[in-house]
C-alpha cells in the first residue's frame, strides 16, 4: 500500500471511529461511578461535623444502598435531612405541598424545601456545619431540583456553610436546546437564563451558578463538586431509581423535555397512567399518541427538543381556545413561543429564533464542563 493510500485509509478510519464515538448510547447508571460512591473524596470533610444532607429516594450508592444509611454506617453525624419537591421518599405528586417531619427509620429530622419555604432558613441551618447535596437531576430547566440546589447554595453562602455536591449522570446531557429563559419569566420552574435542555450534570450546573454569580446579591458559596467517574456525556442513562413519581423509566426521562411543554396546555401527558410522559392525550377527540417507539429509535432521532408534537396537537385542536393555559409561559420561559405556535410559524423558523441565545449560553457553559 502506497503512502498516499495509507494516509487516506487512516483518515477514513479516524472519521469512522469518530462518528461511532459520537453515536448516542443507552447505558445503565451503574456504568458511571456516581459522586456519592466516591467516599474517599469527601468523607474526611464530614469528620467531626454536624452534617445536613439534601436527599430523596434517588440518593443511592452504586450498590443500591441509600446515602443516608451509608453515611450513618460510617458514624457521620447527620443532624438534618432536607428534601425537595416529591418528598424524601419521592412519592408526592408534582406541585404537592411536602410537610416536614421525622424519618421513621433513622429518627433524623426532615425539613421540607417544598412546603412553607423553598430556601433553607437561618434557623433551619443553625445546627449545620456542612451541607451535602445529592439529587438525581434530569437535565431540564423546569425540573425543580436545580432550583432547590440554587436556594440551598444561596442559604449556605449567607450562613458561611460549605456545600458539597455529589454529582450524578444527566440522562439528557447529550444535547442543548430550547429557548433561553427571559429574566421577567423567572420562577421556581426556571430560575436562570439557560435553555430548556442545558447539557450539564447537576455538579457542573452548580459550578456555573456559583461561577456566574447567579445567587442573590452575586454572593458565592464555598462549593465542592465530587465528580463522576467513567461518565459518558453522549449517553442516555437508565436510572436505578425513578427521580420523581411520573418519570418511571428511561423512555419517560428521554421524552420529558419535549412533553413537559404540554403541561402548559389542555393536553394530558399520561400522569396517573402506566405510561406517564410517554404519551400525550388530546382532549375532546379522545386520541392518545404513544411515543414509546419514538424513544426506542433514539439512535435515529435528532438530538433536539421535539416541537412537532405540540405544533401538531395545536393544529388538531385549533377550535379549542383553551389549548394554552397561564402556566405555559413559565414552562417555556419566554413570552412569544405560544404566539409563534398559534401563528403556525414553521418549526425551523421557531428554532432559528433560539440560535443566538443558545450560542451565547454555550460560551458560558464551556467554562464549567468537568467531563
Amino acid at each position: 500500500m502506497t503512502n498516499k493510500f495509507l494516509a487516506i485509509f487512516v483518515a477514513l478510519l479516524y472519521i469512522s471511529l469518530n462518528i461511532n464515538a459520537q453515536e448516542l448510547q443507552l447505558l445503565d447508571a451503574k456504568d458511571a461511578v456516581c459522586g456519592a460512591t466516591r467516599m474517599e473524596m469527601y468523607l474526611d470533610s464530614l469528620e467531626n461535623k454536624s452534617v445536613g444532607v439534601v436527599a430523596n429516594q434517588s440518593s443511592v450508592m452504586d450498590n443500591g444502598t441509600h446515602l443516608i444509611d451509608t453515611l450513618l454506617s460510617y458514624d457521620v453525624n447527620i443532624v438534618k435531612i432536607f428534601t425537595p419537591e416529591h418528598g424524601f421518599r419521592g412519592t408526592a405528586e408534582a406541585g404537592a405541598f411536602v410537610n416536614s417531619g421525622i424519618d421513621e427509620k433513622t429518627g433524623i429530622p426532615i425539613v421540607s424545601l417544598y412546603g412553607k419555604n423553598k430556601k433553607p432558613t437561618a434557623e433551619q441551618l443553625q445546627d449545620v456545619d456542612i451541607l451535602l447535596f445529592d439529587l438525581q437531576d434530569v437535565g431540564c430547566r423546569f425540573y425543580t431540583y436545580i432550583s432547590t440546589m440554587t436556594y440551598v447554595m444561596e442559604a449556605a453562602a449567607e450562613q458561611n456553610i460549605p456545600v458539597i455536591v455529589l454529582d450524578r449522570p444527566n440522562p439528557n446531557g447529550f444535547y442543548v436546546d430550547g429557548p433561553v429563559l427571559q429574566p421577567e419569566n423567572r420562577s421556581f420552574v426556571g430560575l436562570h437564563c439557560v435553555p430548556i435542555v442545558y447539557g450539564l450534570t447537576i455538579g457542573e450546573y452548580a459550578t456555573m451558578v456559583n461561577g456566574e454569580r447567579w445567587l442573590c446579591d452575586s454572593i458565592q458559596c464555598a462549593l465542592t463538586v465530587v465528580p463522576l467517574g467513567n461518565y459518558e456525556r453522549n449517553a442516555i442513562y437508565r436510572l436505578p431509581v425513578k427521580p420523581s413519581p411520573n418519570l418511571p423509566n428511561w423512555e419517560a426521562v428521554y421524552l420529558y423535555p419535549s412533553l413537559c411543554l404540554f403541561e402548559g396546555t389542555d393536553v394530558g401527558v399520561g400522569r396517573g397512567t402506566k405510561s406517564p410522559f410517554q404519551v400525550y392525550i388530546l382532549p375532546h377527540i379522545n386520541d392518545t399518541v404513544n411515543l414509546t417507539d419514538y424513544a426506542h429509535n433514539y439512535r435515529k432521532n435528532e438530538k433536539k427538543l421535539n416541537l412537532s408534537w405540540i405544533i401538531d396537537a395545536r393544529k388538531r385542536l385549533a377550535e379549542d381556545e383553551k389549548f394554552f393555559n397561564n402556566y405555559f409561559i413559565k414552562i417555556a420561559g419566554v413570552s412569544n413561543l405560544q404566539q409563534k405556535i398559534d401563528s403556525d410559524m414553521p418549526e425551523d423558523e421557531i428554532r432559528s429564533s433560539w440560535r443566538d441565545g443558545i450560542d451565547n449560553y454555550l460560551k458560558i457553559r464551556e467554562k464549567y464542563l468537568i467531563y
